[in-house]
């Protein structure tokens, strides 16, 4: 796979792994012994850029993922660039699989936090420290500059924030360089174009997470499709519902044809249509299956004129879709 640069310097994979749900949201966590073959064999297939998080595990084991990718990365310290978050919890009182999030942006809980991540992660740096998402309770400039601290402490090497604005974004870049933004983002999640000016004025790279819409737009479910209601969020997800599927099978039947038509999968097309967008957008998606693993790089290699992106856009602004976990329904 080639590389691209996010921010000045920071050069990953064109496609990254999403790690959460191998541990969290997604079902039952994977096993140590499955965790280590799936972070090595994306290794092979020239994944560099690997996406966790201090809360993505399990009640008992609350920090399982960031646990398990120091242990599957150590011996691929040197070649890959690791990415984790700071600055949330659960709220895990609260009834439903899917708990609300306590936000904590304080210093010392941010100094906490990197702390433990490092040796979670087995390293003495973390590449890029995301904070998760904004506590009302403190300005972004001064988590801004905590980071800005880390840096120079070689705690940290860039920084960058998480489902953001673009007022938070200059704020934050106006005290330590903001290297990217990590927000959701896929064909069916486009409310985050409006920063596309921003990001290219402060030469921010966009990191795509949920890149496939929680997994619907790889064509591999229906509406029969059953998801765990104890341990799946795609449980209570819109998207998966039976309603959904049949508002969305015009954007399906669009995506099989597109795929039949560039020799692809439709997972593939949902990527490539995004990396041919912008030479700063990396998306990450995630999985437990080897072959999709493979799948997902392989997008790389699409390519998409300028012109078949524009069209792509108009027809995906045209079709009837259902809404998304984290975004509302459009109203065509």
């Amino acid at each position: 796979m080639y590389l691209r640069t996010l921010g000045l310097n920071l050069n990953v994979s064109a496609v990254g792994l999403g790690c959460m749900g191998m541990t969290h949201a997604y079902g039952t966590a994977v096993s140590s012994s499955r965790f280590r073959e799936i972070v090595s064999r994306a290794v092979d297939f020239g994944y560099t850029f690997f996406d966790t998080a201090e809360i993505y595990g399990v009640s008992n084991k609350p920090h399982l993922n960031e646990e398990e990718l120091g242990r599957a990365l150590r011996q691929y310290r040197d070649k890959v660039v690791i990415g984790t978050k700071f600055g949330i919890t659960f709220d895990t009182a609260a009834p439903g699989i899917n708990k609300p999030i306590v936000s904590d942006a304080r210093e010392s809980v941010i100094r906490t936090s990197v702390e433990n991540s490092l040796k979670r992660l087995q390293t003495d740096h973390i590449d890029i420290y995301y904070q998760h998402r904004q506590d009302p309770k403190v300005p972004v400039e001064e988590v801004a500059s905590v980071m800005a601290d880390l840096i120079k402490e070689g705690k940290i090497l860039h920084w960058g924030l998480s489902e953001v604005d673009g007022g938070t974004i200059r704020r934050a870049h106006s005290v330590c360089p903001v290297t990217a933004v990590q927000n959701r983002y896929s064909m069916m999640a486009r409310h985050h174009e409006c920063l596309f000016p921003v990001l290219e004025e402060l030469n921010i790279g966009l990191v795509a997470f949920s890149p496939l819409a929680n997994g619907v737009l790889s064509g591999c479910y229906d509406e029969n499709s059953k998801f765990d209601p104890e341990t799946d969020y795609r449980s209570v997800m819109p998207q998966f519902s039976k309603e959904a599927m049949e508002r969305n099978r015009e954007l399906f039947t669009f995506l099989k044809q597109l795929a039949s038509d560039k020799k692809a999968s439709m997972s593939q097309i949902s990527l490539a249509w995004m990396l041919n967008k912008k030479k700063w957008i990396v998306p990450i998606p995630g999985t437990t299956d080897i072959s999709r693993l493979e799948e997902n790089a392989g997008a790389s290699e699409i390519r998409f004129s300028e012109d078949e992106v524009h069209k792509l856009d108009h027809m995906l602004s045209s079709l009837k879709m259902s809404g998304v976990f984290g975004v509302q329904e459009r109203s065509n």
